[in-house]
């Protein structure tokens, strides 16, 4: 066999032998000759960004089948100008820590928002809900979604750009997801995730169980939660008449004699789907409070699902019941969708704000300067 040369840069690659005695090093480059490859590990293994969860100086690493994999995957991190989507940048705030700290799940949702009446009445409702303003405050003026849009698409590229757009085109505020008083947080970012998988914008959760919380793995959720609309409630009764008053019907999962097969419902018109507690279930109260009750058929010899699964199949239902008979799930219209938009834009990264800000000021003073002229 002829030998074969190999440039790899530095830190990307680990390369090791088959014997399992051999240490494995990090070269700067690594030049092959003879042995013949054969003799090597047939896995090249990439360093990656991300250290061990547990040992923060450990190298996490990733493997591939062949050397043109390896070689690709430099390619890739290689280009220069390249119009790839980079990596998903989680936000520090992870599912539990909104959850218990309400002043930063506000913090998340940038555009302005309608005012919560507790009364129930929140405003004179025309057709369906939809929260937001088409209104970025910024300290004494405002920006609309288009100079929103305006101000930050430099920042974002283009690849990204699409990605809202398509997730945005699917987006729905008329199913939501209400989780009553969890106890585990996996199960709550397992479900947020399911929810932005499936085009669900808005998800309420009411007072999480206190008596008993376990650590979520931050991977569950994926970051979901940086995307959704997140609204926390002290009390069933309180989330359940704004619902209401955004012209929710109120459906609560249930395995009792009058609850009704998720499968003979129609789901075309605007739903809350209430899910309870992983022991308890649905509370008496909710349950009093519903307009209806619904339950998955069951054909196993268990009788119920984990909490989470069950929120991914009632939503993922609705999804294609809303597609089967409405066409599509998603059904914004043109001005809410590009609200939606720049909400996304402005939650891209952390220097978003700011960047709207100063475009802000720059309108403010060249309208000034405007009015001075015209005086």
């Amino acid at each position: 066999m002829a030998s074969c040369r190999i440039a790899v840069r530095p830190s990307l690659f680990l390369l090791g032998s088959c014997s399992p005695r051999t240490t494995q090093r990090i070269l700067p480059s690594v030049s092959f000759s003879s042995p013949p490859l054969s003799s090597y590990s047939p896995f090249f293994t990439a360093v990656s960004n991300h250290s061990s969860r547990n040992n923060p100086k450990a190298v996490s690493t990733r493997c591939f089948s062949s050397t043109s994999a390896a070689a690709s995957s430099v390619e890739v991190t290689d280009s220069v100008g390249s119009d790839l989507e980079p990596p998903e940048i989680h936000t520090q705030d992870t599912v539990e820590h909104l959850l218990t700290h309400s002043y930063d799940v506000a913090r998340l949702m940038k555009m302005e928002r309608r005012p919560i009446n507790l009364d129930g009445d929140e405003y004179p409702r025309q057709g369906r809900w939809f929260p937001y303003l088409d209104k970025f405050s910024c300290e004494s003026s405002w920006l609309n979604s288009g100079e929103v849009l305006d101000a930050l698409d430099p920042l974002i590229l283009d690849s990204r750009k699409e990605r809202f757009k398509n997730v945005v085109r699917h987006r729905s505020y008329s199913v939501c997801l209400v989780v009553e008083g969890l106890s585990d947080f996996g199960n709550v970012s397992a479900a947020f995730r399911s929810a932005d998988a499936l085009g669900f914008q808005s998800v309420h959760v009411v007072s999480c169980d206190a008596s008993k919380r376990y650590r979520e793995n931050r991977h569950v959720s994926m970051g979901a939660e940086k995307w959704l609309d997140i609204e926390l409630w002290n009390s069933t009764p309180e989330c359940f008449r704004i619902l209401k008053s955004r012209g929710y019907r109120i459906v609560s999962t249930h395995l009792g004699s009058n609850a009704v097969s998720v499968y003979d419902m129609d789901w075309s018109c605007p739903t809350a789907i209430v899910v309870g507690n992983e022991s308890r279930g649905i509370s008496d109260e909710a349950l009093e409070l519903s307009d209806l009750h619904c339950s998955i058929p069951m054909n196993g010899m268990v009788d119920s699902f984990n909490v989470s699964v069950a929120a991914g199949i009632l939503m993922h239902h609705a999804v294609c019941d809303r597609t089967s008979r409405l066409g599509c799930h998603g059904d914004l219209t043109s001005i809410e969708r590009q609200i939606l938009l720049a909400e996304f834009s402005l939650r891209h990264n952390k220097n978003a704000i700011s960047v709207a800000h100063e475009y802000a000021k720059r309108k403010s003073s060249s309208t000034s300067s405007g009015s001075e002229v015209l005086l």
